[in-house]
């Protein structure tokens, strides 16, 4: 199955001063997060790529154009010109490079990618962690018939709570509560290829107008996901995602 990332966000809240790199070339330990979101996939089998490009689309061609150059060993002959490669580090993906446009919306960008995806496909955002079970969220996908289903997370509310008695005193904190009870898009999605005749054109917002219409019908599914999940939107959740990934164990590492 091919897995469509959208990544055509800005990263101007989250990347180092004076940056000015697509969201999903932030850096979480020193690699982009799009590329800790590709290793997630390709170690649970899933290696066929479909990038949907927007802000500075040739900063994210140039990184995976250079891969390999950049993480092998490599002999040159300087009189021919001729390389070689050394070793055998380089990830073993197919990655689509598709500029989307730098204005276009999230369906719009999934409606550019139609000529690359004529089955079932795996669809997340280039801006999101997690540890959800992906064979488990498609056999979710097909036992019901959906046309999309994504990934429902509880989230931590941003904010700690109050514990407060019934005469207004306080008596405790509780830090970064889960909001009972509410559940919101998480991503890590999976799509049929109907999904392109909800979509419009470069103005759709998948989110908006195309998911409640699938709904609607009755082929909108969710696979509740109660492990490790965070999005990056702000320069605090990058520096989470980063203590997370200095421990050795987040959540989200390759597997094996």
């Amino acid at each position: 199955m091919k897995t469509v990332i959208l990544a055509g966000g800005l990263g101007t809240r989250i990347a180092e001063p004076g940056q000015n790199v697509p969201k999903p070339m932030v850096e979480i330990g020193g690699m982009p997060i799009i590329h800790h979101i590709m290793s997630f996939y390709a170690s649970r089998g899933h290696s066929d790529f479909v990038l949907a490009l927007g802000h500075r689309s040739q900063v994210v061609k140039s990184y995976f154009l250079n891969l390999r150059s950049r993480i092998e060993d490599i002999q040159i002959s300087l009189s021919t010109g001729e390389t070689a490669y050394l070793t055998s580090k380089s990830e073993g993906w197919n990655v689509t490079l598709v500029d989307t446009g730098a204005a276009t919306m999230t369906g719009g960008r999934l409606l550019r990618l139609r000529e690359y995806l004529p089955d079932t496909f795996f669809m997340t955002y280039g801006d999101g962690l997690s540890d959800v079970d992906l064979s488990e969220l498609l056999e979710c996908h097909k036992a019901n018939s959906n046309v999309l289903t994504l990934t429902a997370v509880n989230p931590d509310s941003r904010y700690g709570q109050l514990v407060l008695d019934a005469a207004g005193r306080v008596e405790g904190f509780r830090e970064k509560p889960e909001i009972l009870n509410e559940w919101v898009n998480g991503g890590f999605m999976v799509a049929e290829p109907a999904v392109f005749d909800y979509l419009d054109g470069d103005e759709t917002v998948l989110e908006a107008g195309p998911m409640a219409r699938i709904a609607e019908d009755g082929r909108l599914g969710a696979l509740r996901h109660q492990g490790f999940w965070h999005a990056m939107d702000t320069m605090r959740d990058r520096e989470s995602l980063e203590q997370i990934w200095a421990t050795g164990m987040a959540p989200w590492k390759t597997l094996g």
